[in-house]
């Protein structure tokens, strides 16, 4: 019985998506952490990259409830 093209391509689709999830929270959160670090040495001082990791945490949140409650993804 031979296999129909678009379980397969629905397949890889599918895969894509969830690896999207995978990478976009780490993602976020090491981008936040790298623009709090690099003011941090622009303005001289030593707290700014905790700023810059709360927020990148808060955006990657933010974007991944965006993406699973988006009807695209389902």
């Amino acid at each position: 019985m031979p296999e129909d093209p678009s379980n397969k391509r629905d397949f890889w689709v599918q895969l894509g998506r969830y690896s999207q999830i995978a990478f976009l929270f780490p993602a976020a959160t090491v981008a936040g952490w790298l623009i709090g670090l690099g003011l941090d040495h622009w303005l001289h001082t030593d707290w700014l990259y905790l700023l810059g990791l709360i927020f990148g945490i808060i955006a990657g949140f933010v974007e991944l409830i965006r993406l699973v409650t988006s009807a695209d993804f389902k």
